[in-house]
């Protein structure tokens, strides 16, 4: 046979046979559990809900109400939850929570149980009901809704008793049957004190760890909605990150240990605002914060509102942390948002514009020290293709790692951001930034977790590479993206 002939059937044969990678199959990491549920990544992704106190304590300028307050003291001239919503929207909130009742019993809605609602005041005659209005702005602007119901009533004169019990899951029903789907049920540890409680004025005491027995009042309105995510410090879906100041944990690690825990339980602050690597369930921080010193709106606040600069600071300790930002913003006695507040929104709205308006690693070289397999669906390139979906990810031996990213041209670099893929868990324990500066590499920054969402900002350079290093991981290291801006 003909030599070149011969040759040219070897190659062939060797091209026909060999293996190429799209029939290599490169099986994906296993997920480190817990690992969060569909409807908590959802919640993962907004990022920012607004959080909404108007009451009765808005009409008599305090922040908790005692609970003997007249109806006829709620009566707003200008009430507008259309102005809330669109001005929520607008800067950037993807769902918002109200406060139905607060600890005062007052229920913004005409609950059938209780005559300590709207329905007993001057606003429209008695025939409003807020919780239908705000739910429906929301609709109208495309923006979740979810209520807040605080247990405590110090109103109520049954509080204290079994017979409460019935009364706030009766309102439960209501609230989730009859103003459409809720994302959120919020309640916080605030149980028992001092109140009117129809008349008796005096001091009542729970057992915050078993009087609401929440596992039965949860499982209630789970029947009604399957897919309301449940806040409380323990959860059971979403946790308090430990303070009200707008600050998540510098490590902080969705999964904890919520076996011992329960509303309003003293002492658990440090662990809430860390979480516990090696926690059984996925519960996750969301951080509230308020744009005023107070919930509730007070005129003697409105030289205190928040400025735009420590807004954008509230972003970067919580979304930046991987948590999600639930900033209250309450509306004035007319019932509108006061223009204080939306100036402030808005100059926080250019900021966070003005900071991530482009992203530089989209026309960036990225490469890494390994990937899983050398599949191409591992590869480095997953991180700055703009896809949620897609992931980088080593072999499973592989706990350590180098991402070098590469722009096209120097450029000023402000922040970093890094994105874990969650879906299959949060694994990386430490990590660190470096720029190359002066002819060498140059560390600018070091952190501990990452989750949903890390935002390094560093003091501005100059350069054309980066440098990512991942120093330890529980598991293989999986990252959906990269960001430089």
């Amino acid at each position: 046979m003909n030599k070149k002939l011969t040759g040219c059937i070897i190659i062939l044969f060797v091209l026909c046979f060999k293996p190429a990678e799209s029939q290599v199959k490169v099986s994906p990491p296993s997920p480190s559990f817990p690992v969060p549920s569909m409807k908590q990544l959802r919640w993962h992704e907004m990022e920012m809900n607004a959080f909404v106190h108007f009451s009765m304590n808005t009409f008599t300028d305090k922040e908790w109400g005692y609970g003997d307050e007249r109806p006829e003291k709620f009566n707003p001239d200008s009430l507008n939850t259309g102005q809330w919503a669109t001005t929520l929207k607008e800067a950037g909130f993807k769902g918002i929570i109200f406060t139905a009742k607060h600890h005062d019993g007052f229920c913004l809605w005409p609950s059938r149980y209780t005559d300590h609602s709207v329905k007993n005041s001057p606003w429209k005659n008695g025939g409003g009901d807020v919780v239908k209005e705000i739910s429906e702005a929301c609709r109208k602007n495309d923006l979740r809704f979810g209520i807040y119901l605080s247990p405590w009533d110090r109103h109520q004169a049954s509080y204290g008793q079994p017979a409460y019990l019935d009364y706030y899951r009766n309102q439960l029903k209501e609230l989730f049957t009859n103003y459409g789907p809720l994302f959120e049920m919020w309640f916080d540890g605030a149980n028992g004190g001092d109140g009117y409680y129809g008349g008796a004025n005096e001091l009542r005491h729970i057992d915050g760890s078993a009087y609401y027995n929440w596992p039965t009042t949860l499982n209630l309105v789970r029947q009604i909605q399957p897919d309301v995510l449940f806040f409380s410090d323990a959860g059971p879906d979403l946790r308090w990150c430990g303070n009200e100041s707008g600050v998540a944990g510098a490590t902080n690690w969705n999964t904890i240990t919520a076996d011992t825990l329960y509303a309003g339980k003293p002492g658990i602050e440090e662990l809430l605002n860390s979480g516990s690597q090696d926690g059984k369930s996925w519960i996750p921080q969301e951080v509230d914060v308020s744009i005023r010193p107070g919930w509730f709106y007070h005129q003697s606040e409105d030289s205190l509102v928040k400025s735009p600069q420590e807004l954008f600071r509230i972003y970067l300790t919580t979304v930046g942390r991987g948590a999600t930002l639930l900033m209250n913003v309450p509306p004035d006695a007319h019932g509108l948002i006061n223009q204080k507040d939306i100036q402030a929104l808005k100059g926080f709205k250019k900021l966070l514009g003005a900071a991530f308006k482009k992203d530089l690693s989209r026309a960036a070289t990225i490469s890494a020290s390994s990937f899983r397999g050398h599949a191409k669906k591992y590869a480095p390139s997953m991180l700055n293709d703009g896809m949620p979906g897609t992931y980088w990810a080593t072999d499973d031996s592989i706990k350590t790692a180098q991402i070098n990213i590469t722009l096209k041209k120097k450029r000023l670099v402000s922040y970093i951001v890094l994105q874990e893929y969650i879906t299959l868990g949060q694994r990386v324990r430490s990590f660190a930034a470096d720029v190359w500066k002066n002819g060498q590499w140059e560390e600018v920054a070091a952190a501990t977790t990452i989750g949903h969402k890390r935002i390094l900002q560093i003091d501005p350079v100059k350069t054309s590479r980066l440098r990512i290093r991942i120093l330890d991981s529980k598991e293989c290291p999986v990252l959906s993206g990269i960001s430089v801006y």
